[in-house]
């Protein structure tokens, strides 16, 4: 943490505990990174994301990652059952969730083990001593008690009994110890929310919501809240709190925001700019299924939800709806996007609406379920048979989710075609203020269906003739009088629509898809080139923005020059990148699949794109792109 000034606090007039009244000392700090590390079921995800809505509340920039295990219920006190949540708060704007924690929050010994390589010499370590038991620490292979040792000399230890302090406060309910000990998470929540400030009034009303059935939970967690908040003003442990104030972000009503949550906000918003019914057909899969959960609450603006019995079933039904004139989505993650890989070529041939969301993870096969990845570029763009080209749109962070589905949906209705939208993991799971767009500022997506026949004669409907400016086919709802036409797989004679075996037919259809796709409005890419004396441009797409952008601060704050890019539309490029790129004399390309992107860029521009890559199922780090920057301008880095 960074701290910059130290003052004396007044104590809060709320929550006071009982015993002598200690005056700690407030630190001011700018930024601080907290990770929240435990067993799979002592509840990380929670305790990290109130601690975030929190922050959110009181007007932070923040960024988080959530990290957790594949398994439902991962096997108790192990290394692969450890779940983190990271959260990185700010007076400024912020672009990661941060690279290594300030706080380390370890609820038994696995979570320190699996974390406490990332906490830096002199971050401040919280530990549970209840889980510290020989059979915990023999099951991850401490052969001597790290809380009892010199291993943990270089941190800023706090020990604390937690299960059985929580377990003590909540006698008084009649509860069981092992039902009070699942509590231990709020009490860690109450601790942490005492040492940054944090308000209390939303914990607790967020609480008696979630447990409104059961209000003897709800009071029972409470109770645990302000026992770890009571913990912190009355223990000799903590003498220093710290204080961060909000950021200065552009005016505007905000609200934490996921990916999924931005992008089934965004399909919302694209029903009711369209004006048509949207229906999503799917499959549940991680990290994916949570744009099913929330649409699946929208029946009311015009949302059907179809949970089909498997992939295939889901996109299938999604590209009827849209045949029958609806909005057809389908979400999904890389295994489902193998399995509907022939109905997206099915929809390129009919050439009909339909948005594609891939939430993309570690693989192959199954791979890394609750891991991120951005190894889904290429088969987006060439996993299907044939010349079979699709839009595809990459959004750079969970708010911009959000607009990147609209602009899926504009593209799919405006060209009638599949639009592919990659989010990740990161994206997906992570989360951030979202500045609440005005609905007067969104573009209309009106649709115009056919209602009247097409042919030079006036006597027949030609489904393919096409749009002088967009290439687009006309779109004629079914049962519309007069409009009876055929669709299908089988090659289509254009303008007419008929079952066309020709060569040259077939030659003039597989170029019209493509220049229908190439003829896309898409904005150029922007350069940040501060001082315009780079020579290095890094470029990125999706989420890597966040790591580049800090990486660039951190380089341009060591005295030297760096410039970059982000790409979010990626079929088809930006006309001007090919300028861009040839602008600079060294192109470095982070990603992390291993250099798809580069591969495009390297094809389609014949420029020397030098790829950084990772595939280890976490984004990439400020620091480690920093010193890749680093390495590039002074030119040591290899090919």
């Amino acid at each position: 943490m960074s701290t910059d000034t130290e003052v004396g606090a007044d104590l809060p007039d709320h929550l006071v505990a009982h015993g002598e009244i200690r005056q700690t000392e407030v630190r001011q700090t700018h930024r601080v990174v907290i990770r929240f590390a435990g067993d799979s079921g002592d509840g990380m995800q929670l305790t990290g994301d109130r601690f975030t809505s929190e922050a959110a509340a009181f007007g932070n920039d923040l960024a988080t990652l959530p990290n957790f295990p594949a398994e439902i219920r991962a096997p108790a006190g192990t290394l692969p059952g450890v779940s983190s949540f990271q959260l990185h708060f700010a007076d400024y704007d912020i672009l990661t969730p941060g690279d290594r924690p300030d706080v380390l929050v370890a609820m038994n010994p696995a979570a320190l083990k699996s974390n406490l390589s990332d906490l830096p010499h002199g971050g401040v370590l919280i530990v549970n001593t209840d889980e510290f038991t020989k059979r915990n620490l023999t099951k991850v292979g401490y052969e001597a008690n790290p809380l009892e040792d010199d291993s943990l000399a270089p941190y800023q230890v706090h020990r604390v009994a937690m299960a059985t302090i929580t377990r003590t406060a909540l006698e008084p309910t009649g509860m069981s110890k092992k039902d009070a000990e699942r509590a231990k998470n709020m009490f860690a929540l109450g601790l942490l929310s005492w040492m940054y400030h944090r308000g209390t009034e939303g914990t607790e009303a967020f609480l008696r919501e979630k447990f409104a059935k059961k209000p003897e939970l709800a009071e029972a967690n409470i109770l645990a809240f302000r026992t770890g908040w009571n913990y912190g003003e009355t223990t000799e442990s903590f003498a220093v709190t710290y204080e961060v104030a909000p950021a200065a972000l552009p005016t505007g009503t905000y609200r934490q925001i996921t990916g999924n949550l931005a992008l089934a906000y965004g399909v919302v918003a694209a029903g009711q700019l369209s004006k048509l019914p949207v229906f999503l057909g799917t499959y549940p899969i991680t990290p994916a299924s949570d744009v099913l959960h929330e649409l699946s609450k929208h029946k009311g603006m015009g949302v059907t939800t179809f949970q089909a019995e498997d992939e295939i079933a889901g996109i299938g039904a999604a590209l009827g709806a849209s045949f029958g004139g609806a909005l057809g989505v389908t979400s999904t993650s890389g295994p489902g996007v193998a399995l509907k890989s022939e109905t997206i070529g099915l929809a390129v041939a009919l050439e009909l609406p339909l948005l594609i969301l891939d939430v993309q993870r570690g693989g192959p096969s199954t791979g890394l379920p609750t891991k991120t990845e951005q190894a889904d570029l290429l088969q987006a763009m060439y996993g299907r048979n044939g010349e079979a080209p699709v839009p595809i749109i990459a959004p750079a962070s969970p708010s911009e989710c959000f607009a990147a589905a609209i602009e899926a949906a504009k593209i799919a209705i405006t060209y009638r075609t599949p639009v592919f939208l990659l989010s990740d993991g990161a994206i997906a799971n992570g989360s951030e203020p979202w500045n609440v767009p005005d609905v007067n500022d969104l573009p209309d997506l009106s649709v115009e269906f056919a209602t009247a026949p097409n042919s030079p004669d006036g006597t027949e409907f030609w489904p393919y003739l096409r749009d002088d400016d967009t290439l687009a086919r006309p779109w004629a709802v079914p049962g519309t009088a007069g409009l009876e036409h055929r669709i299908g797989g089988l090659e289509k004679a254009d303008g007419r629509g008929s079952i066309s075996y020709d060569p040259d037919n077939h030659d003039r259809m597989v170029r019209l898809r493509q220049a229908k796709i190439d003829g896309i409005t898409v904005a150029d890419v922007e350069v940040d080139d501060p001082d315009g004396a780079a020579e290095v441009l890094v470029l990125g797409w999706g989420s890597t923005f966040g790591p580049i952008g800090a990486a660039c601060r951190r380089v341009r704050a060591a005295g030297m020059s760096v410039a970059q890019a982000h790409v979010r539309s990626m079929n088809p490029l930006p006309g001007n990148l090919g300028d861009v790129l040839h602008r600079y004399r060294r192109v470095v390309v982070p990603e992390m699949n291993l250099g798809q992107f580069a591969m495009m860029l390297r094809a389609r521009y014949l420029v020397d794109v030098r790829s950084y890559t990772k595939v280890a199922g976490l984004p990439f780090g400020a620091e480690e792109l920093a010193g890749v920057l680093t390495d590039a301008v002074k030119g040591d880095l290899p090919a």
